[in-house]
């Protein structure tokens, strides 16, 4: 279905973004981004990850390069990675018994032509007690995950509903890429 020129360049540290491309089967090669990510008070979540994407793809270099960016939001706040246990618990507080939005801001970068989407997926958790959260911070799995979970992990325990892309949640939203990719290989500007 995705077939480049030349292997994908992912700026992302993320080991979940470099599974999904595998599942793809699409060849890509992993360059950490040089770009440093800063929230702005007041920013909208949405446009925060687009933000993010396209610095991401653009501090990296190569023929195709993809940049993307995830981020929770509930009541207008986006709940990026935490920095703690205590600030992932907070996170699980506020998100049990509640819908919330994924954003995931995607670049896709070839030549000088940059092809930028947004998904959106809601989730709803379950209602949470203290013991649950108590056991989902002891696993770990909460480090450097937007929100403070992985739903494709023991995270999964925490939902009772996704509406929209999957793959978006877990940090790679497969139907804005393989868009992006149609539109980037249509013009001879790639």
């Amino acid at each position: 279905m995705i077939n480049l020129p030349q292997p994908l360049v992912l700026a992302s540290r993320s080991p979940q973004r470099r599974a999904i491309l595998t599942q793809l089967g699409i060849p890509f090669t992993v360059v950490e981004p040089g770009y440093v990510e800063v929230d702005p008070p007041g920013e909208r979540p949405s446009e925060l990850v687009i933000t993010h994407a396209v610095g991401k793809a653009r501090s990296v270099e190569g023929p195709w390069v993809l940049g993307v960016d995830t981020t929770v939001a509930l009541d207008g706040d986006s709940l990026a990675k935490p920095a703690d246990a205590a600030e992932a618990g907070a996170m699980l507080r506020r998100l049990a018994g509640r819908t919330h939005t994924v954003y995931s801001g995607l670049c896709l970068r070839c030549s000088e032509a940059e092809h930028v989407r947004l998904a959106a997926t809601d989730v709803t958790f379950r209602d949470l007690t203290e013991p649950e959260i108590e056991w989902y911070l002891g696993e770990g799995e909460w480090r450097g995950r937007a929100g403070g979970y992985a739903v494709q992990g023991r995270g999964a325990a925490l939902v009772t509903a996704i509406a929209g892309d999957y793959t978006n949640v877990v940090g790679l939203p497969v139907a804005v890429l393989v868009d992006a990719f149609a539109e980037a290989v249509a013009p001879a500007d790639c």
